[in-house]
């Protein structure tokens, strides 16, 4: 390896220490009530070091968000690798997305939150130097609903999906996606619903994808 090779490397180990770091403190104590100091002692770093990195918290928050998605998305890639039915690939994204939820709560909520509550932030990010990139999350979030798409419009061609109940694989997707994001919410309230512990959540799930594969299948 290069010594400008080396250096870049060793660039790119600090900057995703410093992302650990951040996540933890966000994660913790929230974005809102967390500061640059906070991440800097999280990182056993100099504030003034940070900035070398990220140009504020916000900054990092959006890299933190692309984490997010692109862990998603590995996950809805892996399922779409698998040799299934287009009808099969869609359950098995569902189980994946209800997956991701559970092992990836911090995730999940700041991809949630982010869709509502941050609708400036993470319409941004950056690339793997550090630099600006407006389009990273975008098309993160975006090659998600083109898999899903792209499993819908297989169920179709293969038979095992109605072509009648798709009038457009990516309005159906949003609608599956939408659907299954509603119920898994519910889940994680446990007031007002019987729901007392993650058999029952898995259930609910298991049946809510039940019946929206019921509504495509021929």
């Amino acid at each position: 390896m290069s010594a400008r090779a080396r250096r870049q490397h060793e660039k790119q180990e600090r900057r995703e220490s410093i992302l650990d770091a951040a996540e933890r403190v966000f994660f913790d104590k929230g974005f809102e009530r967390s500061t640059m100091d906070d991440i800097a002692r999280s990182a056993s770093l100099s504030r003034g070091l940070l900035y070398v990195y990220f140009r504020d918290k916000s900054a990092m928050l959006e890299a933190v968000m692309l984490r997010a998605a692109e862990t998603l998305r590995q996950r809805f890639r892996d399922v779409s690798a698998q040799g299934l039915s287009g009808g099969e690939q869609i359950q098995a994204m569902g189980q994946a997305y209800y997956a991701f939820s559970v092992e990836e709560p911090d995730y999940f909520d700041l991809l949630t939150r982010a869709a509502s509550d941050w609708p400036s932030v993470g319409a941004g990010g950056e690339n793997l130097h550090g630099a600006p990139d407006d389009s990273a999350m975008a098309l993160c979030s975006g090659e998600v609903m083109q898999i899903m798409a792209a499993a819908i419009q297989r169920g179709v061609d293969d038979g095992s999906l109605n072509a009648a109940h798709v009038r457009y694989p990516v309005q159906t997707a949003l609608y599956l996606r939408g659907a299954l994001h509603g119920v898994i919410m519910l889940t994680r309230q446990e007031a007002g619903h019987d729901l007392p512990d993650e058999t029952a959540a898995q259930a609910l799930v298991s049946y809510t994808l039940d019946m929206l594969g019921i509504s495509l299948r021929a």
